[in-house]
């Protein structure tokens, strides 16, 4: 059985990856087969790494705060904190979109 910062670990990477796809999915009617990232791009994709850090190092305190007799497993909370970030980013994604800020080339 893996440990709960392992799960942790590959629940992060799979935000990260439907993020991802998620993101290129509206690009992908441009006709363009190389896609890359714009500027704008790697600064979304920068600011997921450091939101998914976040909800990494501070959803287990959070938890706690908001219910101090949850159990003291961390794997919940930070679970709940990816995916709060993957619907963060949904609408992010939409006011860069309605700036004329595309993510991908």
């Amino acid at each position: 059985m893996l440990s709960p910062d392992a799960v942790c670990a590959v629940a992060a990477l799979f935000i990260v990856a439907m993020v991802w796809l998620r993101t290129r999915m509206h690009y992908a009617g441009k006709g363009r087969t190389g896609r890359s990232l714009t500027r704008a791009g790697a600064s979304y994709f920068t600011a997921l790494g450091l939101a998914l850090l976040a909800a990494w190092l501070f959803a287990p305190y959070l938890a706690r705060l908001l219910v101090p007799n949850a159990p003291a497993n961390a794997l919940l909370p930070r679970v709940v904190g990816f995916l709060l970030v993957y619907y963060l980013f949904i609408p992010l994604h939409r006011a860069l979109q309605a700036r004329g800020m595309a993510v991908f080339r």
